[in-house]
């Protein structure tokens, strides 16, 4: 039976550039002065009864904005939300509590803020008391409570009755170790007695442990579902790929005024060279053999009868490793015409390369090689880093797809036949 499901949910914010435009758009109707900004886009999720589902993906990715659809705290822009029983979410610990109330007082408070009956909550009460183990701090003010009994008494409030579908936003990262592990008791039972789990974390033992499914996030899209080893083991490569990249445009930046090996008669000049990878987004990491696409922009300076795009890709300490051109793969361009930008991709179904960093020269010229009328040919280019991927270890720059057998034994009549 389905618990929760989402179709087609997508949620944007409105950003304007100035509060007047805010204003004009009150007073003037059918005026538009906003811009669009969207954090969650087509996402398709079942979840069914008793099914416990882990959101992970990295900040900004959407997954609280998920949530609060989810809870009913935001409405989508786009899209619907079916739920099934009854929601109880632990998005923001302690929200509607008063300091000068008693623990006890914000019990009853809390309780109706979460739908729950005053004469049901007030039963609760010495189940939650025993729970949060405050002491005599339970009938003080909540301004004399330490932060950790405060994030204990929210829980104990949060988890009174036990609800049809659980929403975790983190809950489990904060408190002192003891609570965590008595949280995650709460949670553990909770799942057994049928309730439905929806647990964001960046804690991948606590994932493991209490989740069977895991749904990644990024920039606002599903981007993987399935089994929580797999999804993680996903996250953290992307996660890789994303600090390297990072971390090679830092060395770019840095190094963009200075002078780079170029030569030629400028009757070509390469203006741009990019990497991309399957989804087209501008990469310098990338896990091995994935999909990317070599993009190559120039100028024309001077009539030219026949163009010539080359690459070559070089490993660390420059051996050659791979490269080609439009001659060999015949593609020929004709005559181009002086005062025009051109583009030449050339796409790369996997880069079955080894772990480590790479570099890459473009050259424009005629015939098949640099040799003859060279235009402008580019040593390092760019630079980029190719990740292993989830696969077995090997070594070296090249990553061919490779089986084994395994080792058996034979039998050999003559020891010296092979």
């Amino acid at each position: 039976m389905t618990a929760l499901c989402l179709s087609n949910v997508g949620k944007a914010y409105r950003r304007y550039a100035h509060p007047r435009d805010r204003l004009a758009e009150w007073l003037l109707p059918g005026a538009n002065r906003h811009q669009e900004i969207w954090v969650l886009r087509n996402v398709d999720v079942q979840i069914d009864r008793g099914e416990s589902v882990a959101i992970v993906g990295q900040n900004g990715a959407g997954k609280s904005t998920l949530l609060k659809l989810i809870t009913g705290v935001a409405k989508p822009t786009e899209g619907a939300i079916a739920r099934d029983g009854r929601i109880s979410a632990i998005l923001e610990l302690g929200i509607g509590f008063h300091p000068e109330f008693t623990g006890r007082q914000n019990i009853l408070i809390a309780g109706q803020l979460l739908g729950i009956g005053m004469e049901e909550m007030s039963e609760a009460v010495p189940s939650i008391a025993e729970f949060a183990e405050i002491g005599d701090y339970f009938d003080q003010p909540l301004r004399t409570y330490s932060s950790g009994m405060h994030v204990r008494l929210a829980f104990a409030v949060a988890t009174a009755i036990r609800p049809d579908i659980l929403v975790l936003d983190e809950a489990l990262a904060v408190g002192d170790a003891y609570f965590q592990h008595k949280c995650a008791g709460r949670i553990r039972a909770f799942r057994e007695r049928g309730t439905t789990l929806l647990f964001v974390s960046h804690d991948p033992v606590a994932i493991r442990t209490l989740c069977d499914r895991a749904l990644l996030f990024d920039r606002g899209v599903l981007a993987k579902d399935g089994a929580p080893d797999q999804v993680l083991e996903y996250y953290n490569a992307t996660i890789a790929r994303r600090e390297a990249d990072y971390q090679i445009r830092v060395v770019e930046a840095a190094s963009a005024g200075r002078p780079r090996t170029r030569s030629g008669d400028r009757k070509a000049t390469i203006e741009a060279v990019d990497f991309v990878d399957g989804s087209s987004a501008s990469v310098r990491a990338l896990q091995s053999r994935a999909s990317a696409r070599i993009r190559v922009t120039f100028a024309v300076n001077a009539p030219i009868e026949s163009l010539t795009v080359g690459f070559l890709i070089r490993d660390r300490v420059g051996n050659d490793v791979f490269g080609t051109n439009t001659h060999h793969l015949d593609r020929p361009t004709g005559s181009l015409i002086p005062g025009k930008r051109y583009r030449c991709e050339f796409d790369i179904a996997a880069v079955a390369l080894g772990q480590g960093h790479y570099s890459i020269a473009v050259a424009l010229h005629e015939s098949d090689s640099h040799l003859v009328r060279n235009h402008d040919w580019w040593d390092q280019a760019l630079v980029f880093q190719v990740l292993r991927a989830d696969e077995p270890y090997r070594i070296g720059i090249a990553n061919l797809p490779i089986e084994c057998s395994g080792i058996r034994e034979i039998e050999r009549a003559d020891p010296w036949q092979p």
